[in-house]
């Protein structure tokens, strides 16, 4: 069993006194933690109750910074087991794959969504090979229309391994992402990207009431939670209302 979270004496400090958010001074602390080799890959980090009886902050605040680094790939979530030093990467993906609502959220604007399609469906070839399944495995497919202050910004049309997350038509998408649920059950260890521009079909321009003939931006993601490929999805954006940003240095 882990022992009781004490703060690293350089930042205990700085926790509260400097302009970073709270959550970001609980990533900086965990981050040092990795980075000093106090916590090597696999060493099981403090839970959430831990953390907040250390330092004193909400459970809201330690959920966040936990989830983050989760998606940054520092560290790794198992459901019921606990939360995990990730294995160094040889690698990064060239975008970081977050929650929707999350973003929508650091923007100061209010996120909702729209279930348009949830279900299970037979993998045809298609799918079977973007899943690493075979022909006729189960698959559910969900299709979501996300909002930003009420404007359609995302079309998430998505394809899930039944075996990875078979509760997944048992899921509220409207009141959680399923980013957020996938996060929980799945925790994600490598993610693949193919961006295009395209033209929308007629019915997914009615989704996103966007015109006929408008670009849009289209992310084909993949995703894998240890060796099983989790998901895969089709992210829509009309061109107008979204845009990729990277940074990368030499």
């Amino acid at each position: 069993m882990t022992k009781p979270f004490s703060k690293p004496s350089v930042l205990a400090g700085q926790l509260g006194e400097g302009p970073a958010p709270l959550y970001a001074q609980v990533k900086q602390m965990i981050v040092q933690q990795i980075h000093s080799g106090a916590w090597p890959a696999h060493h099981r980090v403090p839970s959430e109750s831990e953390l907040v009886e250390a330092l004193g902050f909400s459970r809201m605040t330690i959920n966040r910074a936990l989830r983050e680094l989760t998606s940054e790939g520092l560290l790794v979530r198992m459901q019921g087991v606990g939360t995990f030093v990730a294995e160094p990467k040889g690698r990064s993906a060239l975008f970081a794959v977050n929650n929707i609502a999350d973003e929508i959220a650091a923007r100061g604007h209010r996120h909702r969504s729209k279930l348009i399609r949830l279900g299970e469906e037979l993998a045809n070839p298609e799918r079977a090979l973007a899943l690493d399944l075979r022909e006729g495995q189960r698959v559910f497919h969900s299709l979501i229309v996300h909002y930003e202050n009420d404007v359609p910004v995302q079309l998430e049309d998505r394809y899930v391994n039944a075996a990875v997350a078979p509760d997944y038509l048992q899921q509220d998408f409207v009141r959680q992402t399923p980013y957020a649920y996938l996060s929980r059950v799945a925790p994600l260890t490598e993610g693949e990207h193919v961006v295009e521009a395209i033209l929308a079909e007629p019915e997914e321009c009615r989704l996103l009431q966007i015109e006929r003939g408008e670009p849009c931006l289209l992310i084909r993601r993949r995703t894998w939670s240890g060796p099983r490929t989790v998901t895969f999805a089709r992210l829509l954006h009309p061109g107008s209302r979204h845009r990729l940003e990277g940074r990368f240095g030499s």
